[in-house]
């Protein structure tokens, strides 16, 4: 009888190293897909960049306009607005990047962590695998013994 049981250990065995690979399979795709949206997110970003920038300089030249037509020359109070817009687009700018920078950062951690969580269930595996050797090891020595 000792012998079955020593089988049913080693089969064991093999069933927890498969699981162990399969999840650490899992968590390095997990992985992957974060760092695939970390990388997306920089595209967009520069994508709303690019967006941004030219609605910007619509914006000025409609404000350029309405202060040339109003017969006001482009000095003093006009000039000021103009500059007051490129301040405020440059803030609204770094926004848009720190933002950006941010989520891709915890997207990166997400990834960091899946890879973490995926070499911890192969440890546990190992673990649980060298526990079934260990079963059937004994179940061998008492059968033989």
């Amino acid at each position: 009888m000792g012998w079955i049981s020593a089988v049913a250990s080693i089969a064991a065995a093999s069933q927890a190293s498969a699981a162990g690979k399969y999840n650490q399979a899992v968590q390095e795709r997990n992985a992957r897909v974060a760092e695939q949206e970390a990388e997306q997110m920089e595209k967009q970003k520069e994508f709303d960049l690019v967006r941004f920038d030219q609605q910007f300089s619509q914006l000025q030249g409609e404000t350029k306009t309405a202060i040339l037509t109003s017969g006001v020359e482009l000095s003093g109070s006009g000039l000021n607005v103009m500059r007051y817009n490129a301040q405020q687009a440059e803030i609204e700018k770094d926004i848009l990047d720190y933002n950006s920078k941010v989520a891709q950062s915890q997207k990166m951690e997400e990834a960091n962590f899946a890879r973490m969580r995926g070499q911890v269930a192969r440890n546990e595996a190992k673990a649980a695998q060298i526990g079934y050797y260990a079963q059937a090891g004994q179940s061998l020595m008492k059968y033989y013994g």
